[in-house]
């Protein structure tokens, strides 16, 4: 899913008014699965001036992102998390965590051919989904819909439980960024070569 998303459905499940600490963790587990992505990306185009064709084509897939990614994407890492925040007693952790859990679960399901070792340190092994969220050649005609249709409804359920200006405001960004990614993908994906 696109990253909005994830942070929409963690918000919709874990996020609630006057509980500063639980919604923002919620939305930092929400993120974190997809952070390492956004910073090697951004240091690859606006420091090393690499283009995103080579960054979403080439860096993406060597080894060395690959690493990072086992690391970040792993169900054992976060479920250890998890464990780990239970059995301290540290609600907010486990919050962060059972988010980033939420962000690899919809993850696992929804990566074609550009999955992620989901079960590192135990096994290398990608799952490769006949089912893509961005690919149209494996349904993202579809899911693409059904994501953004959910995001959208869920940002109304928020809207309902959050009566705050600023936390609409930032629901409403939230939308309005789940709506753009057409945009994002286009600047991504084509060569201008």
């Amino acid at each position: 899913m696109n990253t909005p998303a994830h942070l929409i459905f963690a918000a919709a499940a874990f996020a609630r008014p006057y509980q500063r600490r639980t919604t923002l963790a919620a939305l930092g587990g929400a993120l974190a699965p997809d952070l390492s992505l956004y910073v090697m990306t951004a240091v690859s185009i606006y420091v090393l001036g690499i283009s995103p064709h080579v960054v979403f084509n080439q860096l993406y897939f060597s080894d060395a992102w690959q690493a990072v990614f086992a690391v970040d994407n792993s169900f054992i890492v976060w479920g250890a998390g998890f464990a780990l925040a239970w059995w301290m007693g540290a609600r907010t952790a486990m919050i962060f965590a059972a988010s980033g859990l939420l962000h690899l679960a919809f993850d696992f399901p929804l990566h074609h051919d550009d999955g992620r070792p989901h079960f590192w340190p135990l096994s290398d092994w990608v799952f490769q989904s006949p089912i893509s969220y961005w690919d149209t050649a494996h349904h993202a005609g579809i899911v693409g819909p059904v994501e953004t249709g959910l995001s959208l409804l869920f940002c109304l359920i928020l809207m309902r439980r959050f009566e705050s200006l600023r936390s609409r405001l930032l629901i409403a960004c939230l939308a309005l960024v789940q709506l753009a990614p057409a945009l994002f993908w286009v600047l991504v994906f084509v060569d201008p070569a």
